[in-house]
């Protein structure tokens, strides 16, 4: 399966305000992203889950193709408000929804009957995740008493288009939250890191999916940062600088790790989408297309190893 590109907004450099502040000015830039050879783009933004929601669907609604991963976490609201939710905005995008689940600390209000810890953090999602495949999938209401859950005739009447097949996003580093994403994620976001540390944390995780006999169900993404001038804020993401050809070099070094997607950071002006989709995202593409042809072609020589890249702290 070809190279996925994800778009992650953060804020211009210009303005510094958020990518979705002014949308009739986002449904430019939401333009130039589905035409630039982006697949999907994040959606998170810092007024929380319910703002999230509400984009989400802004973005559906003025876009055809373009795939929405919503940023989710457990605790703001009960599963199956959230798993009805979730199913409307399914439904309405067609299919192009994905769930990203990132762990947040529980509320005071949790704090004061239970002690708040790593641990307890992706207790509370493993048992949030269950219920919501539960939910999208269960023919019937059902009951549940769980550490952190109560449910009482639980039932989703109107299911999304993938049902519990909802494509799950998780990420983490610790070996409790790779054991939760062994069970459940179908796309990994790695953590930045070097070629071998990037290698090492990929067989971590597919160590903890094939638990669950799930290893070969993963794909990975990787967040990468394009630097094209002026600096740009966002999450932490391999570092990649240059002409498009030298980022391209770099990235191919992480490509041939087995990763299935970039997640792009830092482009947010339509010149940098527009530039980013006709020449990095491109010539990716490219690349790649051609070194696949090269390999099943007869004495064709193995692609070059130990391609060097820098990578971000």
């Amino acid at each position: 399966m070809p190279i996925e590109f994800t778009h992650i907004p953060g804020k211009t450099a210009d303005a510094a305000v958020p990518f979705f502040y002014d949308f009739a000015e986002t449904a430019t830039k939401l333009g130039l992203i589905e035409d630039g050879g982006f697949r999907k783009i994040v959606v998170d933004d810092s007024a929380g889950l319910l703002t999230n929601m509400d984009l989400a669907t802004q973005v559906l609604d003025r876009t055809s193709s373009l795939g929405v991963v919503l940023t989710h976490w457990a605790g703001v609201v009960e599963p199956t408000v959230a798993a009805r939710q979730l199913a409307s905005i399914d439904r309405k995008s067609g299919g192009r929804l994905a769930l990203r689940m990132i762990g947040e600390p529980l509320r005071d209000a949790d704090a004061e009957t239970r002690p708040v810890g790593h641990t307890v953090i992706w207790q509370r999602i493993d048992e949030y995740l269950v219920l919501l495949k539960r939910l999208w999938s269960n023919d019937r209401p059902f009951d549940h008493e769980g550490a952190f859950y109560s449910i009482k005739g639980g039932y989703v009447p109107r299911k999304g288009p993938h049902g519990a097949d909802l494509i799950i996003r998780m990420g983490g580093q610790s070996g409790t939250a790779l054991k939760v994403a062994g069970r459940h994620a179908d796309v990994f976001e790695l953590a930045p890191g070097s070629i071998d540390e990037v290698r090492r944390l990929m067989e971590r995780v597919r160590g903890a999916a094939a638990e669950h006999g799930r290893a070969g169900k993963l794909r990975f993404a990787l967040p990468v940062r394009i630097h094209q001038g002026a600096s740009a804020s966002g999450p932490k993401a391999v570092h990649v600088a240059g002409p498009p050809a030298q980022a391209t070099l770099s990235l191919l070094a992480y490509a041939a790790l087995g990763i299935d997607e970039f997640m792009i950071v830092g482009v947010d002006t339509p010149r940098e989408i527009a530039t980013t989709g006709r020449e990095t995202i491109a010539l990716l593409r490219n690349s790649l297309a051609r070194r696949e042809s090269d390999a099943f072609q007869p004495g064709a020589h193995a692609p070059r190893a130990g391609l060097e890249t820098r990578a971000a702290g």
